[in-house]
């Protein structure tokens, strides 16, 4: 597994809220300037659905990230499988006044491990600053 980390000042409640709700997820979770994420659905519940669309801002390029919930703990834990079958996990936790949001994912098996940990760190850093904007 690859694991990425970051710290946000917002609480946890709100770290929580910020990385799960589709209104605030559409404002961060792309990796650079060049990309957005136009929508986003959630059904957070085990067995639920999470969908977003991850496109490059001139159009030249987009894909659909889709996951299944297998565990939902309330502001602490997210367990995730990936439509390829790939597990993903998103932990919460408290750290000296602020919220630590840690990933661990399955890498693919196309690209370098070393990239794969860049983007999804890259992107999880834009939630830390979004959620701490909040």
């Amino acid at each position: 597994m690859i694991e990425v980390s970051s710290l946000t000042s917002a609480s946890r409640s709100l770290a929580w809220s910020a990385f799960t709700d589709p209104n605030h997820v559409v404002n961060w979770n792309f990796a650079g300037d060049d990309w957005c994420c136009p929508s986003c659905r959630n059904d957070l519940r085990v067995g639920g659905t999470l969908s977003s669309r991850m496109e490059a801002r001139d159009g030249s390029f987009g894909f659909d990230f889709e996951s299944t919930y297998t565990q939902v703990v309330e502001g602490s834990l997210l367990a995730l499988t990936m439509a390829d079958g790939r597990r993903w996990e998103v932990e919460f936790s408290d750290e000296d006044g602020r919220t630590r949001v840690t990933e661990r994912f399955d890498p693919e098996g196309e690209n370098p491990h070393d990239m794969q940990r860049m983007g999804w760190q890259m992107i999880l850093d834009r939630f830390a600053a979004y959620a701490s904007s909040l």
